[in-house]
C-alpha cells in the first residue's frame, strides 16, 4: 500500500521540490563555468531564462564550480545568467517513426515532417556488447562496388574505415554503397561537412527510395563541438536500437576525424593539456568508446563504415593511425587515381579486410589473390616501363598484367549510378583471370 501511495504522489513531490539555480561565473572560448548547482559528467544544464535560453553540457568538475559546453549559441548570456540542471544527460527518441527521417545533432527532426511522439526514450551512452557474446563475422554483406565486393568483400558486422585526404571520394564512395548495399536499415551520420552537401546527399545520393529505409543524422560544420560530437554518438544509439531488436544495420559515419576535432575542442575547453599533434588523451580514449558499440551482437549487427580524412595525406598520423588499430579493415583511397579519373579511386594493393577468410569461399580468394599479384607486379615494374627500360618476358605476372590492364580498370572502376551484384562482381573477375588466360 505504502508503495502505491509514494508511486501516486511521485509528481506533486517532484514538483514541490525546491529548484536550485546557479549562477554564470565566466565565459571562456567555449566553455562556460557554472557555480551554485551540482550535477554530473555528461548532465544537460539551462543557461538563461526570459526566452534566452540554452542548454549546455557538463564536461568538467572543480572545486566550487562546473565547466560546460553549449548545444547552441550563447548569444545574449551573461555573467550571472540563471542555470538549472536536467539531473539528467541528453537522450533522444528512438523508434520505427525514425525510418526515413532527418535529424540534427541531437537526435531532433529537421525535415519539417511531423512530431516524434511516443517513441522509447533512450540516453545516447550505452555499454558495448561483451566480447563473449558477439557472433561471429561468417556473412558477406553486399556494398554494391565492384572494387570492394571483390577485392576488400565486407561482413555482416564488420567495421571498416574509409581513408583519404580531402576532395579524393570518400562522401560520394559513401553514396554509391548506400544505393547497392543490401542491408535492412542504413544509419548515415553527416557530421562536421559542408552545409550545402547534406541535401544533395539526401536528393543526388540517397533519393527517395534509399531515404525511406535510412536515418540520416546531421551535425553540419558551423554547428558548436558538442553538437558535433553528440551527432556521433546519436546515430549510433539508433543503429543500437535497430541492431537490439535482430536487424542487421548499416552505419555510415562521415567522419570520424571530424568526431575526434570536436572532442579535440570539448577535451581543450576543459582544461586538458595538449599532446599527440594538439590532440588531449580523451580524443584517444574516446575513438574505442565509440568504435567499439558497432559490430555483431547475440543478434542482429552493426556493420560500421567510418570515413577517416587524413590530414596531409599522410596515412601515418595519429587519428588515421589509432582509428586502423582498431577497425576490422581499411579502404585506401588515392589522389593519384583520383586525378587520373579512376574512380572510385580506390588502391586495393593498401585496401585490407581482416574478415575476408570468413565471408568468401576458397576459390574467391584465390581469384582475388592472384589480382593482387597481378596489379603489384604491374606497379614494381611501372617506373621501367615509363622510362622505356623494361624487357618484355623478364617479369611473366608484370606481362600479363599489362595485356590485361584496361580490362583490370574496367573492373575496378565503376560509375557513381551503377548498381552491381556481388555475385556478378566475383563472376567479371573470374572471366576477367581465367578468360584471359584461355585467350
Amino acid at each position: 500500500m505504502t508503495g502505491l501511495l509514494d508511486e501516486r504522489f511521485a509528481p506533486a513531490l517532484a514538483a514541490a521540490k525546491p529548484q536550485v539555480i546557479g549562477r554564470v561565473t565566466g565565459v571562456v572560448g567555449l566553455s562556460v563555468t557554472v557555480a551554485g548547482i551540482s550535477a554530473r559528467i555528461g548532465d544537460l544544464v539551462r543557461i538563461g531564462s526570459g526566452g534566452q535560453e540554452v542548454l549546455a553540457e557538463v564536461v568538467a568538475l572543480g572545486a566550487g564550480k562546473i565547466t560546460c559546453l553549449p548545444l547552441g549559441a550563447l548569444g545574449g548570456i551573461g555573467l550571472g545568467a540563471e542555470v538549472v540542471s536536467t539531473n539528467r544527460p541528453l537522450q533522444i527518441a528512438v523508434g520505427e517513426q525514425l525510418r526515413g527521417r532527418v535529424l540534427d545533432g541531437l537526435g531532433r527532426p529537421m525535415d519539417g515532417g511531423p512530431p516524434l511522439v511516443g517513441l522509447e526514450s533512450v540516453t545516447v551512452d550505452m555499454t558495448p556488447p561483451s566480447a563473449l557474446q558477439r557472433q561471429l563475422i561468417d556473412k558477406p554483406l553486399q556494398l554494391g562496388v565492384r572494387a570492394l565486393d571483390t577485392m576488400v568483400p565486407c561482413g555482416q558486422g564488420q567495421r571498416i574505415g574509409i581513408f583519404a585526404g580531402s576532395g579524393v571520394g570518400k562522401s560520394s564512395l559513401l553514396s554509391m554503397i548506400t544505393r547497392g548495399t543490401e542491408a535492412e536499415i542504413t544509419v548515415v551520420a553527416l557530421i562536421g561537412e559542408r552545409g550545402r552537401e547534406v541535401r544533395e546527399f539526401i536528393e543526388n545520393d540517397l533519393g527517395p527510395e534509399g531515404l525511406a529505409r535510412s536515418v540520416v543524422v546531421v551535425a553540419t560544420s558551423d554547428q558548436p563541438p558538442m553538437v558535433r560530437l553528440r551527432a556521433g554518438f546519436v546515430a549510433t544509439r539508433i543503429a543500437e536500437w535497430y541492431r537490439d531488436r535482430g536487424a542487421n544495420a548499416l552505419l555510415m559515419m562521415d567522419s570520424l576525424t571530424r568526431i575526434a576535432m570536436a572532442q579535440r575542442e570539448v577535451g581543450l575547453s576543459a582544461g586538458e593539456p595538449p599532446a599527440t599533434r594538439g590532440f588531449p588523451p580523451s580524443v584517444f580514449a574516446l575513438m574505442p568508446t565509440l568504435l567499439e558499440r558497432a559490430g555483431p551482437a547475440e543478434r542482429g549487427s552493426i556493420t560500421g563504415l567510418y570515413t577517416v580524412l587524413v590530414e596531409g595525406d599522410d596515412h601515418n598520423e595519429p587519428i588515421a593511425d589509432t582509428a586502423r588499430s582498431i577497425l576490422d579493415g581499411h579502404v585506401v583511397l588515392d589522389r593519384r587515381l583520383a586525378t587520373s579519373g579512376h574512380f572510385p579511386s580506390i588502391d586495393v594493393l593498401e585496401s585490407v579486410s581482416r574478415v575476408t577468410g570468413a565471408v568468401t569461399t576458397p576459390e574467391q580468394r584465390a581469384d582475388a589473390a592472384q589480382l593482387r599479384r597481378l596489379l603489384a607486379a604491374r606497379r614494381d615494374v611501372r617506373e621501367l616501363v615509363e622510362i622505356g627500360a623494361y624487357v618484355g618476358g623478364t617479369n611473366l605476372d608484370a606481362d600479363r598484367a599489362m595485356a590485361l590492364e584496361p580490362r583490370i580498370n574496367g573492373l575496378l572502376t565503376q560509375d557513381i549510378h551503377a548498381r552491381t551484384s556481388a555475385e556478378s562482381s566475383w563472376e567479371e573477375l573470374r572471366e576477367l583471370l581465367h578468360g584471359g588466360m584461355r585467350g
